[in-house]
């Protein structure tokens, strides 16, 4: 009977250890925090080279495509996204959504690099809050 529990209990101490070892290789790289453009910038070092998603609001006149050696606008864009008062330099390569203007609310897809902000492919989210307002009654409009 002991032999039997002994295979019973390396067996399942096998099982652990591989469910163990699958959860931590997938969470580690999978892991992204999600935090404001204030708390990340409050602290640079600590968030450089991890993955995060970072809230705050395009600055305005701050969009600007780069040009190709011979003058061509590409899709490379810099522009800065602040939150609270703190700012960060964001580069971005790709097509952007319609809604990502001047001071329109941003999460952003990528990693920290010192005091820039290189988001990933996709990585730009935007909304406009205008356009999900509700209108406004003609009652209210003239209160």
């Amino acid at each position: 009977m002991t032999h039997r529990y002994i295979k019973i209990g390396a067996t399942s101490l096998v099982l652990v250890l591989a469910f163990a070892g699958l959860l931590w290789s997938t969470l580690r790289d999978g892991t992204e925090y999600y935090k404001h453009v204030d708390e990340v910038m409050s602290t640079p070092q600590e968030w450089t080279g991890k993955r995060l998603q970072i809230h705050g609001f395009v600055v305005p006149k701050s969009i600007a495509r780069l040009q190709d050696s011979s003058g061509n606008i590409t899709l490379n864009y810099v522009f800065k996204v602040q939150n609270n008062g703190s700012v960060v330099d964001a580069t971005y390569f790709g097509i952007v959504p319609d809604t990502f203007k001047d001071n329109s609310e941003v999460v952003l897809k990528g990693r920290l690099d010192g005091a820039t902000f290189h988001t990933d492919p996709n990585g730009v989210m935007a909304k406009c809050p205008s356009k999900y307002e509700a209108a406004k009654s003609p009652a209210s409009a003239g209160s």
